[in-house]
């Protein structure tokens, strides 16, 4: 479920068969629920609207999910076979990951 450039993770709860959502991707917790997806939808964009209007009204600036800069840690080997498979394909190292991330997450980078 997206609003708001938010993205939220669903879950089940069959103890009190409702469904429950969380906004990943922030160390906040937005959290939210609801009986049918109408109710789930409407908490959902509640709770992100309530956390953006909060943010506003003390004067910091709102979380996002991603702020499109990403440390990592890979092997050595790993990272040169990464290297040589971009410069194989002229694009820059950070190019041929971002390529590579999408395509596994089957984003569309282009648009």
């Amino acid at each position: 479920m997206k609003y708001r450039g938010y993205t939220a993770r669903i879950d089940y709860d069959p103890k009190d068969n409702i469904l429950m959502g969380v906004v990943v991707g922030m160390k906040e917790q937005l959290r939210f629920h609801g009986a049918s997806v109408g109710e789930l939808r409407a908490d959902f964009e509640f709770a992100v609207d309530h956390y953006l209007a909060s943010c506003a009204a003390e004067g910091v600036k709102p979380e996002r999910q991603a702020s499109g800069r990403l440390l990592i840690r890979i092997p050595p080997e790993v990272h040169a076979a990464a290297a040589i498979a971009a410069a194989a394909e002229s694009v820059s190292l950070n190019e041929w990951i971002t390529r590579s991330l999408a395509k596994s997450t089957a984003v569309d980078i282009l648009n």
